[in-house]
């Protein structure tokens, strides 16, 4: 007769007093593996995760209706890094709210297999997942041969993902046109990768507006170098998003801006946030020292075949109005690959040492979110924020990197700085934006401090110029067609900014775009016959309503951290 297999489980103060016997966690989990009663399915993981000091804690908060924000304090317990289960813990882990946030589960039953969903979505292959294992248990490991995974199945896959409609490069070859012989290109182009004879060309040089009215310079890459560029960071990517910090947002995997903006929100409303810096690295993508991230790149990556293919592109070049500038620093923003190289090159010079700083010389808490080269620390005390912000310039000025003196700023920001600044007689307290939001201190209707998201109005106004050129040039198009375009416009603009709060701004866009247009139509003839009536109709048929898309903070950053699905 079979016995009844008996629950394994490991308290808080076991795993502790393990700790303290020189065990890391990981050797406490491969305890837990040797037992007979092991079974495949994840329900046992999840039950030894239950007794893990960082899950039970959160647990306990959430049955207390208090939410982790990001951030941590000294205590150099919370900032050990943990392994990642599910959306349960990252292995990275530096504060609280990065052990919330997780990271999608990268394990499956080994009779899974990786398929294809889409053109734009595929499962990690096998050999992807033991690299990521290798990772895992050698924490430092240097990989000394990846150019094999560079295989033409994963340049195919890297073709379907680019865009159909993306912008040419120096060659002049679009998508459709590299498809015609795909399977022949895609072959041919392998072997050039792993004879050496693979060469990178320059890429085309042009310019987009920004917020600030400044001119952003892109560099459009050719087709190939696009599907070389998202193989490789592909493979990269099974190696780096182990090693990447948790406060890390920007071009990541199943991570987005809306969510560097949750956790950034809960970190103000939840922990000791009294100062906030907000930083900006000028000229980030033009300044990269180009000795340093090939250094920092061998750091991990110790194939050198695959080192000299990624220093190919970062020395390629760029074509400007038919002449070849050379490339002596900085990466062309726009490529494939260069949000990857970005991250690699922040996390060696602000992303660790930044995490050592508050871990070992912070007086109080330290929060950090970090959006590419956008980044807002908070600080409890403003010794810290300002020994922080003169170290941090020191810090960056040896990877030849410098801090925007316009864009950077320390800010008196929390629960009671309203309080605090009307003692003082300095009025309301200010505001800063990041990733496009005004976040501004304000308090809900039952009186609890909340933080205010509203679109930078620089933002929106730079967006209505653009859209008033572009209603010029469609003045004559039939009606439909342009309430079809308008249509489409207006979506857009609500799935990033129609978060809660912002209703006001939603609608002052609509406003504004439909003046617009009612304008335009007005002048396709000097017997227009648009009255009111009919304005109203065309509103009513073409622009959909103001209406809020994007859940609540806490709500959006509680599912993904304590695995309440939305499909469940």
């Amino acid at each position: 007769m079979m016995e009844p297999r008996k629950d394994v489980k490991v308290s808080v103060a076991d795993a502790v007093g393990r700790r303290a016997e020189g065990k890391t966690d990981r050797s406490v989990k491969r305890e837990f593996r040797k037992g007979p009663a092991r079974s495949k399915s994840g329900a046992c993981r999840r039950n030894f995760l239950r007794g893990n000091r960082e899950i039970s804690r959160l647990l306990v908060r959430c049955k207390a209706d208090e939410p982790r924000s990001e951030g941590q304090g000294r205590n150099a317990e919370m900032n050990d890094r943990e392994k990642s289960d599910g959306l349960v813990v990252p292995k990275k882990s530096p504060n609280e709210t990065e052990a919330m946030e997780g990271s999608s589960p990268t394990k499956r039953n080994s009779g899974q297999r990786s398929t294809d969903r889409t053109q734009s979505r595929s499962e990690v292959s096998r050999e992807l997942d033991r690299v990521r294992e290798a990772v895992r248990r050698h924490d430092g490991k240097k990989f000394t041969a990846l150019l094999h995974h560079i295989t033409p199945e994963r340049l195919s896959q890297s073709y379907r993902k680019l865009k159909r409609n993306a912008a040419r490069g120096v060659d002049g070859v679009s998508w459709e046109q590299y498809g015609e012989s795909l399977e022949e290109n895609i072959q041919t182009l392998c072997e050039q990768i792993h004879r050496g004879a693979y060469r990178a060309a320059p890429s085309r040089r042009t310019y987009i507006a920004k917020s600030d009215g400044s001119l952003r310079a892109l560099g459009i890459a050719t087709i190939e170098d696009k599907i070389v560029q998202g193989a490789v960071a592909e493979v990269l990517n099974a190696i780096y998003e182990e090693v990447f910090y948790g406060f890390c947002y920007g071009f990541r995997p199943k991570r987005g801006p809306h969510d560097a903006l949750d956790a950034l929100v809960m970190a103000i409303e939840h922990r000791k946030v009294n100062w906030i810096m907000d930083a900006d690295i000028r000229g980030f993508f033009d300044a990269v020292d180009h000795v340093w991230m090939q250094k920092m790149i061998e750091h991990q990556i110790g194939d050198r075949r695959l080192v000299r293919l990624i220093m190919k592109w970062v020395k390629a070049g760029v074509m400007e109005e038919g002449k070849w500038i050379a490339s002596e620093q900085g990466t062309p923003q726009g490529a494939v690959i260069s949000p990857l190289l970005a991250n690699i090159y922040l996390y060696h010079a602000f992303d660790q040492w930044a995490h050592a700083w508050r871990r070992r010389q912070a007086r109080g808490e330290v929060i950090i979110v970090r959006y590419a080269d956008d980044f807002v620390v908070g600080f409890e005390h403003r010794e810290d924020a300002e020994r922080f912000h003169e170290e941090l310039r020191e810090r960056l000025s040896k990877f030849a990197l410098e801090l925007h003196p316009e864009k950077t700023r320390i800010i008196e920001f929390g629960r009671y700085a309203a309080e605090r600044r009307e003692r003082g007689g300095k009025g309301k307290p200010e505001t800063f934006t990041f990733l496009g939001f005004q976040h501004i201190c304000t308090e809900r209707r039952d009186g609890k401090y909340a933080v205010l998201r509203k679109t930078d109005r620089r933002r929106l106004t730079q967006k209505l110029h653009a859209l008033k050129a572009e209603l010029a040039k469609r003045r004559h198009e039939p009606i439909p067609k342009q309430g079809q375009w308008l249509a489409a416009v207006i979506r857009g603009f609500d799935q990033y900014h129609a978060v809660p709060g912002n209703l006001a701004a939603l609608r002052t866009f609509r406003r504004a775009l439909m003046r617009l247009w009612w304008q335009s139509l007005r002048r396709r003839s000097q017997r227009s016959r648009l009255n009111a009536a009919r304005s109203k109709r065309l509103i009513d048929r073409w622009i959909p309503p103001a209406r809020i898309l994007h859940p609540w903070p806490d709500a959006r950053f509680n599912g993904k951290t304590l695995r309440r699905s939305r499909m469940r």
